[in-house]
């Protein structure tokens, strides 16, 4: 989807009481939706993070995203099994940035929910990585989606919980903080600013209620899962918050808690840098984190595959094809798997399986 003022069609973006699967079914995807209300102001970034307008550009997805569920192929949603069965499997999902559509598709490809958007596979356990909003048509809704399939989840015997990412601190601060002058070293930055270069969206920001702000202020920033460290950032910034995963939660929880304008913002700055795991000391920082936390592999989102790659497509797209995401991206020696798989940039939301098969 294109990020800029009216550009492409303006289209009604599809809620769950519109998803209705039918077994084996093409699901078709809106796309190439801009909502109303969408602005980037002019004006450079502060110093100190990593913009992702800038450096991620959002090439055209077309007119539909056809997700194909073929009869050989596509999962059957798992029956709750009984309690003694122990815990079920663990699944996770990349950054998803307000794409509901492609959200629904993904779960429902895997298993994870019906054709009318509930809760299906039993005692699985589901972990979103963060990043839920801005960019993408429906970041409320996603939310939303997130909120009631861990009701679900819970009532079946499973889980579906959430990680908290940048951009759920860069809409809070937005929210919270507004215009109000921030402490960026690099002269006077806001939230408010911020969070429109990174593709905030006022449709988000004008449903945005009490409830989805106390949901965010509340999501943890690291977890331990059958020896996968889930994180959304790849950065070691969160060893700044805590020796242990408790004490990284608990000062993330209190810094919110707070309503520190200056303290969020170094937060959301912190928990918006990357890469520190690629290039040659990128198995270093793992191992670092791993070391601190536990665990044997880390698996983040944050920053898209395509981008972690340097493989991004161009602008607009004219060659008819996006980045080429099959998958999860394993790498400093094994030890880190990458799971934004670009749905910005047409690449895929990922939704997979841990242990990862292959």
């Amino acid at each position: 989807m294109t990020q800029g003022a009216g550009q492409g069609p303006v289209v009604r973006t599809a809620t769950l009481r519109d998803f209705r699967v039918p077994p084996y079914a093409q699901v078709p995807v809106q796309g190439d939706a801009t909502p109303p209300g969408q602005a980037f102001p002019e004006g450079e970034f502060p110093e100190g993070y990593t913009p992702t307008e800038r450096d991620l550009p959002v090439i055209n997805r077309g007119d539909t995203v056809q997700v194909s569920m073929d009869p050989e192929t596509a999962p059957v949603a798992a029956p709750a099994p009984a309690a003694e069965s122990g815990p079920g499997p663990l699944y996770v999902v990349g950054d998803v940035h307000g794409y509901l559509d492609e959200l629904l598709a993904a779960l429902h490809q895997q298993g994870l929910i019906d054709g009318d958007g509930h809760w299906a596979a039993g005692n699985a356990r589901l972990w979103f990585l963060g990043d839920f909003t801005d960019r993408g048509p429906d970041g409320i809704g996603v939310i939303d989606l997130v909120m009631r399939l861990s009701a679900e989840a819970a009532a079946a015997g499973g889980y579906c919980k959430a990680l908290m990412g940048n951009h759920e601190l860069l809409l809070f601060g937005a929210k919270r903080f507004g215009d109000t002058p921030v402490n960026s070293g690099a002269g006077t930055a806001t939230f408010q600013a911020a969070w429109l270069l990174n593709g905030g969206q006022k449709s988000d920001m004008d449903r945005l209620q009490d409830v989805h702000l106390q949901w965010m202020s509340r999501l943890d920033a690291v977890v331990e899962e059958d020896g996968h460290l889930l994180l959304h950032s790849d950065t070691t910034a969160y060893l700044e918050y805590g020796s242990t995963i408790e004490d990284v939660n608990d000062t993330v929880h209190e810094i919110l808690t707070r309503n520190d304008a200056d303290e969020c913002w170094d937060l959301f700055r912190k928990l918006t840098k990357r890469f520190a795991f690629r290039d040659e000391g990128g198995p270093t920082a793992v191992r670092e984190l791993l070391a601190a936390y536990g665990g044997q592999r880390v698996v983040h989102g944050h920053s898209p595959i395509p981008y972690l790659l340097g493989e991004v497509g161009s602008e607009d797209g004219e060659d008819g094809t996006g980045p080429s995401v099959e998958g999860p991206h394993v790498y400093a020696d094994g030890l880190a798997i990458a799971m934004d798989g670009g749905v910005t940039m047409a690449g895929k939301l990922l939704v997979v399986q841990l242990p990862l098969r292959g």
